[in-house]
Formats: structure tokens, sequence, C-alpha cells
């Protein structure tokens, strides 16, 4: 007799979790949407003038990355940009649709190789599993650059004088905590040049006047923010937690790189950015702000919406060109 599976939490459209511990992430919302969580095969030709690769990084642990390397001139090297994809970090893979379509384009235009891990998901691994992930990718381009392993691409290619983290929504949490842990360790030669939290899931267990205000979008609801953090963070932990609410700590003391924050206007999550922003310069660190006008949380990975709406369309351009330009100039 089969026993009855029962579900006990779900998230819609994106998650299901039952009573035996399985967690399902088939999605079931509208299927126009389904695309963009497809995986994209890698493929080592240049479609576009990028090429793609995916590369197991720790034999022991299963930590896989997908390198994304742009058509570029034979002559010189190219900054490295490792990138930890969103989801509230309980859902997303580095080569869903979503991820290859925008990457391949920062890529190609910052000329840069983009290198993201299938980071480890909650609630089956919850935080800091995701950062530890993050780091150990880092790690693993320090091995690289050491010539202690070895990567065709990176190795011929990569300048490791010119590494930046680069996150989107959950994952510029990730960029954050992976920069603040760097910032005691040497990691010779690979040198932070610069960090790019995008859209950064930063709360509090209190609502901001934002998450109040401003419109639920597809890629951020209330449900999905308030679920996913349960399930992601630390059991008996809140949104109070330094991952999740960095604004209540000091960085005064650390040595981080440059960085260029990435906030959207109509994000439910604005009004706690922007006060990680006025901390980082009040601890006298160098941050850039560059704000997305007239869209909501990570609105450039909704390919339908950058299709149909020429605002959308503006704004992806726009911040695609600023992350160039912050990496071009670092």
């Amino acid at each position: 007799m089969v026993a009855q599976r029962n579900i006990i939490d779900q998230v819609s459209g994106w998650l299901t979790v039952f009573d035996d511990g399985f967690v399902d992430r088939t999605w079931t919302g509208p299927p126009q949407f389904k695309f963009m969580s497809d995986p994209v095969p890698a493929h080592h030709h240049f479609i576009d003038g990028v090429a793609t690769n995916d590369v197991l990084i720790h034999a022991d642990s299963g930590l896989r990355v997908r390198v994304y390397l742009p058509e570029a001139p034979k002559t010189g090297k190219l900054p490295i940009l490792i990138h930890f994809h969103g989801g509230g970090f309980c859902i997303s893979q580095a080569d869903w649709y979503m991820y290859y379509n925008i990457y391949t384009r920062i890529a190609r235009e910052s000329g840069a190789i983009v290198v993201s891990p299938y980071l480890r998901l909650a609630p089956e691994h919850r935080l800091p599993a995701a950062i530890d992930d993050g780091y150990s990718t880092l790690l693993w381009l320090r091995e690289v650059a050491n010539d202690k392993t070895y990567d065709s691409w990176l190795s011929n290619k990569g300048d490791f004088n010119r590494v930046f983290l680069i996150g989107d929504s959950s994952g510029g949490n990730i960029v954050h905590q992976v920069a603040k842990r760097a910032a005691v360790e040497s990691l010779y030669p690979v040198r932070l040049a610069g960090a790019i939290p995008i859209h950064p899931g930063f709360v509090r267990s209190v609502r901001s006047k934002s998450e109040l205000e401003k419109p639920q979008s597809p890629m951020l609801t209330l449900d999905m923010l308030d679920k996913f953090l349960k399930m992601g963070l630390p059991k008996g932990s809140t949104k109070d937690h330094p991952i999740t609410c960095p604004m209540e700590e000091t960085v005064n003391g650390l040595d981080l790189p440059p960085y260029l924050l990435c906030v959207a206007e109509d994000d439910l999550v604005i009004d706690t950015e922007m006060e990680f922003y006025e901390g980082m310069k009040k601890d006298g660190k160098e941050i850039e702000l560059l704000v997305s006008d007239g869209v909501g949380h990570s609105f450039y990975l909704n390919k339908i919406a950058i299709d149909v709406d020429p605002n959308t369309s503006h704004q992806t351009r726009k911040m695609i060109q600023e992350i160039a330009r912050f990496v071009i100039s670092h």
C-alpha cells in the first residue's frame, strides 16, 4: 500500500512541499511563462557571440557552474563575473532560460566571462548553503588563477585581477555575504574589482512602506517573499537575520570592493534596499546607485514583458549598459 503524500506548503506556480520532505519545483503557473524556467543546454560553439559550458568544480559536493564565454579578440584577458541566481534561495537554476537570455547579453556587452554556480536550494539546503556554494566558486577561481586546477576558457582568457560578484534578487544577498567573507581572507592572485547586487532581497520582520504600497508583480509577491524566506533562512531565524537584514550591521572595518547597487522604482523592497545604500555610504564605502524607473522586481528576467512593453525593454537595455560600464571602468 502506497502512503498518501500530503502538501504542507506551496508557493503559487513555483514550488510545492510535501510532508515526506519531497519538494516539487515543476512550473504550475500560466503555461505561456513556462519557457522562462526551461533549461538551456550548454553549447560550446558561439551562438549570437556567446558560448556556454557546464563545469564540475567540486567532485565531492557535486557543485557545478555554467560558464558564458563571449566571442572576443584573441589578444587581452577578459574580466570575470561570478553570478548568483535568484529565486528566494528556493527555486531556479543557473541554466534557466531567463538567466541565459540576460547573461548572454551581459557577457557580450561587458566583454566578460560569466561563471554562474548551480546553488543548492532550500528547504532541502537552508542558508548558509547557497552562500557557501558562492564562496566555494570564488575559491575555485583562486585555484584556477594559481594553476592548481585548469579550465580552458578561464585559464587562457580570464583576467583574475578583475573579478566581479553579481547576483539577482536573493543572489544579490549572496553577493554581499560573499564580498564580506572575501574581505577577511586572502584571495591572491584573484582581486575582487566590484560587486553588483541587483534588486537584493533586503527586508525586515516588520513590513516596509514600499512592501505595503508598491504593486506586487509576477516576479515578486508578498506571499513569495514570506514563504521563500521562511524556507530559506536557518531554522528559528526571522527576516531580521543579517543575510536578509544587512541594514542593521556596520561594514565600517571591512575592505569591500566598489558596489553598483541596482534597484527598481516599483520594487516591493526598494525602501530597505535604499537603507542599505545609505548605510554603505555612511560607513564610507564606495557605492553607486542605478534606479530603473517604472518597473518592478527582477523586471529584466521577464522576457515576455521585455518583448511587449517598451519601458521594460528600455530599462533592461539601460541596466545592462550600466553594468557593462561599471565592469569596463573597474
